[in-house]
């Protein structure tokens, strides 16, 4: 399965967030209003007002942090972060089994992503489900570990049985459409970041490097 799994946001972030998310329970409403036709019928959580201060303030701290973190970059080649949304998910709630949009309005869905701001020994049940095409697998990520994946995999959220699931979630237009593509580009990147640290600078590096980036010239959009 195509993923990556990353320590983004530290512990003061994350109390700042929670403080803050928790302040103002009427800027929470029912999810099913940012769902597809589709995903509505299976979607059962609360999500922070989009158009809310609040909401745009750390939606844009957090973007900030994605677009700036190295690994990340590398993996997803992002052309923008969108569609951003705080989830809340207490007990009873889920979100079944769904594929995301292709398009939305605020842009092309390749990858998507999910924060988990939760500890996650203060709620029961809440992994999220991943299909590929002969796998499936569960993720209940530490406080302030992001999830990001390929848009074109079936997934879901397990009904929560007990406290609460907080979330930051969204999604990724790459410069590269393919799955295939951004692991070849991801693993030259790592291979020549790895070359570089360990021996320095090199004619073998800089050819790595070259081909690379123009690679990611010929495939990006």
């Amino acid at each position: 399965m195509n993923y990556l799994t990353h320590h983004l946001l530290n512990n003061e972030e994350l109390e700042i967030l929670r403080k803050n998310l928790n302040k103002n329970g009427s800027l929470w409403e029912n999810g099913k209003h940012t769902a597809g036709k589709h995903a509505a019928k299976v979607k059962n959580n609360l999500q922070l007002k989009r158009d809310s201060d609040l909401s745009k303030k750390f939606s844009a701290l957090i973007t900030k942090k994605i677009l700036s973190n190295e690994i990340i970059k590398s993996f997803a080649l992002p052309k923008k972060v969108h569609g951003t949304i705080f989830s809340k998910s207490k007990n009873g709630m889920k979100y079944g089994r769904h594929v995301d949009n292709a398009y939305m309005s605020s842009g092309r869905a390749d990858l998507s992503f999910t924060i988990f701001l939760s500890c996650k020994d203060s709620y029961g049940g809440g992994a999220l489900s991943i299909e590929s095409f002969n796998s499936e697998e569960k993720f209940k990520l530490n406080a302030g570990e992001i999830i990001i994946y390929p848009s074109t995999f079936l997934h879901s959220v397990e009904e929560v049985i007990d406290g609460e699931r907080l979330a930051f979630i969204g999604w990724i237009e790459s410069y590269v459409k393919s799955i295939e593509d951004r692991e070849y580009l991801f693993d030259l990147d790592a291979a020549a970041r790895s070359l570089l640290t360990k021996y320095g600078r090199s004619d073998e590096v800089d050819l790595i490097f070259k081909s690379y980036t123009n690679f990611l010239r010929r495939l990006g959009s």
